[in-house]
């Protein structure tokens, strides 16, 4: 049996060349970017700062790549988090502290607002981000039924992605697509394209040939 060489598989970047890493190096500066605005000017003990860390590598890997199946009731999107424990990341809920005074938190309760304050900012981003992506490459069409969306919602917890299923369509006088009904596990709620983000979905090939 002949053996194939991990140099035939495996591809790695030139030295000093990042921009040739596409997606996961914007990924990287975009966590840099976060992390530098949200810990810059913390004192925090190595404890303090190894748990934060961790923290929001869980949130980095919850983010949805794409759908998990083409099932109508699955709502479960593919994770970084099924690659590396075979299921979504997530979280116990917790008290809302981004808007509270540091200086009259605990420890714990403070380590919990850095938390909540990257999940605020790089949220936002990377649905953002996503959603041009996705415009650029699948979505220049109306959007279509069953299709999994990331839907844009305020206030959010931390690994917490309001994901459901386009059920219904209604174009405007133009015949363009800018509302859908969604179904979520919550229920059918109706929402813009603009608070809308379908995920990739990779194409399927035909075997047949």
């Amino acid at each position: 049996m002949e053996l194939i060489s991990l140099t035939h598989i495996i591809h790695f970047n030139p030295a000093y060349t990042p921009h040739f890493g596409g997606l996961w190096e914007a990924g990287v500066k975009s966590t840099k970017y976060h992390l530098q605005r949200v810990l810059g000017h913390c004192n925090l003990t190595y404890e303090e700062l190894n748990t934060t860390l961790v923290q929001i590598e869980a949130i980095l890997n919850s983010r949805p790549l794409t759908p998990l199946s083409s099932e109508h009731t699955d709502y479960t999107p593919l994770t970084p988090g099924h690659f590396l424990i075979g299921r979504p990341l997530t979280s116990l809920p917790q008290k809302n502290y981004e808007n509270q005074d540091a200086t009259h938190l605990s420890r714990y309760q403070r380590i919990e607002q850095l938390r909540q304050h990257f999940w605020t900012r790089w949220s936002k981003e990377f649905i953002s981000e996503l959603q041009q992506r996705t415009k650029w490459r699948s979505c220049k069409d109306n959007l279509k039924l069953d299709s999994l969306v990331v839907v844009k919602e305020e206030n959010i917890p931390p690994l917490k992605w309001r994901l459901g299923r386009i059920v219904a369509v209604h174009p405007g006088s133009d015949g363009i697509v800018r509302v859908a009904d969604i179904k979520t596990s919550a229920g059918v709620i109706r929402r813009a394209f603009n608070r809308i983000c379908p995920l990739p979905v990779s194409p399927v090939l035909d075997s047949s040939g």
